[in-house]
């Protein structure tokens, strides 16, 4: 069943104009520019190799060399200035965080997931979404406006809080989950120490696990959903996940859709998965895999030393910097992909995106809205956002 708006506008032709995936890659570059200039612009300029070593870092651009990269060699999960090493931090050392595992102890973790990720657990997730949508987009049918990231806030903590079986309020753990994020992100940039950054990265995930964990005697998240306890380091993880991407992510596709002249491909239910599928892949929510190799190996035909640091564009691995969204013509599925990783620590959560996305496009295509106000939010963890408002077309 699809989300279907409170009062619905008349069908229309998407205006056409050939410069319209033009506009919508200026407006989405504005959130590299805003959040990350010195680092993306020199990804931007060392992008012409799939390989390319600047003393002990390789910054890894192609395909192949991604997916190698990825699912061939030897990867230190524990590193500084890695995922897993950030969020060990966080932590205060505990690990158990998927980002931080290898071999047993990951696949439990990713089995426990499984049941809520899966495609029996993301229904249930969208009898939760499906009416929010359609509260928190109605203002589009009298006129109004709605701000697509306050909505993927809400979206994505309401989401998080049914997996853990939280009772607490979703705006209050998406808040929690990107300062955590943030934190931890500022805490481990190259270049000098931060003051107190680590101590920050700890308090604010400490915050965010607080939020999360059970109070005695207070109601849980509801039946059904919940498949990791609240109160562990993975459940904050996965709440710093699964809020951060989706803010990241849904008001870029959804500005990209608007800006490109793409509603008839969203209000288009054959096309819609696919179009949703080319949206995630452009935007790529995590452009960027910091890593690091655990032992000598070759990556792309460029020789790694154990200790090397990789960076991992996905962004252009996947072909987000060249190749426009079209869900008529899409990329082939293993590209696609790429945006969630590849090999046993690809994202588990890309079926939720995908399908989350497709509904939030399903409920605005008949409105098929244009953005009215766009501010970057320079201190996110991911390239985002901090305001994407949009209004119906008139």
């Amino acid at each position: 069943m699809e989300v279907q708006p409170l009062m619905a506008l008349p069908n229309r032709p998407s205006p056409r104009n050939p410069v319209s995936h033009a506009r919508a890659r200026r407006r989405d570059r504005r959130v590299y520019l805003g959040g990350h200039p010195v680092l993306f612009g020199l990804l931007a300029a060392t992008r012409g190799r799939p390989v390319r070593r600047i003393g002990g870092t390789l910054l890894v651009h192609g395909a192949d060399a991604y997916r190698q990269a990825l699912t061939r060699l030897p990867l230190d999960r524990t590193a500084a200035g890695t995922t897993g090493g950030a969020a060990r931090s966080a932590l205060a050392g505990e690990g158990g965080v998927l980002f931080d595992q290898e071999g047993g102890a990951h696949r439990a973790d990713r089995r426990d997931l499984a049941g809520g990720l899966g495609a029996a657990g993301v229904e249930e997730l969208r009898a939760r979404w499906r009416p929010l949508l359609a509260r928190r987009l109605a203002p589009l049918a009298a006129g109004g406006e709605v701000d697509l990231v306050a909505l993927a806030r809400e979206l994505s903590g309401t989401v998080v809080c049914a997996l853990l079986g939280s009772g607490a309020d979703p705006c209050e753990v998406a808040r929690a989950a990107a300062e955590a994020a943030a934190a931890s992100v500022r805490s481990h940039l190259p270049g000098p120490r931060r003051p107190r950054a680590e101590a920050a990265a700890a308090r604010t995930a400490g915050r965010l696990r607080g939020l999360l964990a059970p109070a005695e005697g207070a109601p849980d998240g509801g039946p059904g959903c919940e498949v990791l306890p609240a109160d562990g380091a993975l459940a904050a993880m996965v709440a710093v996940a699964a809020v951060n991407t989706t803010v990241a992510a849904l008001p870029r596709a959804v500005a990209w859709c608007a800006d490109a002249g793409l509603w008839d491909q969203a209000g288009d239910a054959a096309l819609r998965p696919a179009l949703a599928a080319e949206l995630l892949r452009v935007t790529a929510a995590s452009p960027l895999l910091p890593r690091v190799a655990a032992a000598d190996g070759t990556v792309g035909g460029c020789p790694v030393r154990a200790g090397d640091r990789l960076l991992l564009v996905a962004r252009h691995a996947a072909d987000a910097h060249r190749r426009d969204p079209d869900a008529r013509r899409p990329a082939e599925p293993a590209l696609s992909r790429l945006v969630f990783g590849a090999g046993a620590h690809a994202c588990p959560g890309a079926r939720l995106a995908s399908v989350q996305l497709a509904d939030v496009l399903a409920a605005l295509a008949p409105y098929r809205p244009v953005v009215t106000r766009a501010r970057v939010d320079r201190g996110a963890a991911l390239p985002g956002w901090r305001t994407l408002c949009v209004r119906a077309a008139s």
